[in-house]
């Protein structure tokens, strides 16, 4: 099967932008140009890869799939091309990795900041999903290693737990609650209780540990991150039971911290990979930093690893 990667690229271009316009200037192609090479790569394939109408453009259930494979083989053939001897001595290349948001935001910056300095030539990408999302971009290859929560007995997969954190009440500081030093889960009965949704990792922690209480939150409000139940909190509008990882490192003026109890309820957050999967050079640097820095912290604050 003769493939032209040209061919990949327009596709890849068009996919993303879901606009033959938008693609075409973003690889300096012409519009016929980019068809034409989108149609015969179709041919090549003998499927079809994108839906066209006069008003958008959208994949295919097949462009989907393909989609990740041909971002994939793009950026192995990019980290191939360069110099062999960059790539050994760890000087250049990609370094993929999927991650949950808190672990992207609270805690990547500052390791990624730190490898930069020794090796600045060296280009990330971060793929923020949640937990289901990041075990399938490992088990497809999408990705050199994935950061996310246990909760995996997939044969194909090793995880290594780096820290396990604690539950917390976030709520404001003018509630009730605001000043206690601790509360019970039976305790947000009473009150607004913000969560996430059932396709949450998070989500069926809390409901794993709350199976047996009698008494337990019920929900008033559900949303999909937890970012957004930070948002809500801060507008008052009720509680959250959060990570200790997703709550803001820095004293926050409008929002507490509470530890919370009976039960006490962590999730234990690490590093997923494909043993079997050969990471290129740079990827397994950055892994061995990675869980140098994290676990160094196991015993500090888990949002402060530093």
């Amino acid at each position: 099967m003769n493939i032209d990667l040209e061919d990949l690229r327009a596709f890849v271009a068009t996919a993303e932008m879901q606009s033959f316009r938008a693609a075409s200037d973003s690889i300096n192609l012409s519009q016929p140009a980019l068809t034409r090479r989108i149609q015969k790569l179709e041919a090549t394939l003998g499927v079809q890869l994108l839906e066209r109408t006069t008003r958008r453009v959208s994949l295919t259930a097949v462009g989907r799939d393909f989609l990740p494979r041909a971002r994939r083989l793009l950026d192995d053939l990019e980290t191939s091309l360069l110099s062999v001897r960059e790539i050994a001595e760890r000087r250049s290349g990609l370094v993929s990795i999927a991650c949950i948001p808190t672990a992207a935001y609270y805690f990547l910056p500052d390791v990624i900041g730190e490898f930069t300095k020794e090796f600045p030539s060296i280009r990330f990408r971060i793929v923020d999903a949640g937990a289901n999302e990041v075990l399938q971009s490992v088990l497809n290859r999408e990705v050199d290693f994935g950061i996310t929560l246990l909760g995996t007995d997939d044969p194909e997969v090793a995880f290594e737990p780096l820290i396990e954190e604690p539950f917390y009440l976030a709520c404001r500081r003018d509630h009730p609650l605001a000043d206690r030093t601790e509360v019970t889960w039976a305790e947000l009965a009473d009150h607004r209780f913000i969560t996430v949704g059932r396709a949450s990792g998070n989500r069926l922690i809390m409901d794993l540990a709350l199976a047996g209480a009698q008494i337990r939150p019920r929900p008033y409000y559900e949303v999909q991150h937890l970012s957004t139940s930070l948002g809500l909190v801060e507008a008052g509008l009720g509680v959250a039971a959060l990570p200790r990882m997703s709550l803001p490192a820095d004293p926050h003026p409008l929002i507490s911290a509470v530890p919370l109890k009976d039960p006490t309820v962590t999730r234990t957050v690490g590093v997923v990979r494909v043993p079997q999967a050969k990471a290129p050079p740079a990827a397994e640097q950055f892994y061995r930093m990675l869980l140098s820095r994290w676990q160094t912290a196991t015993g500090a604050d888990s949002r402060s690893v530093d």
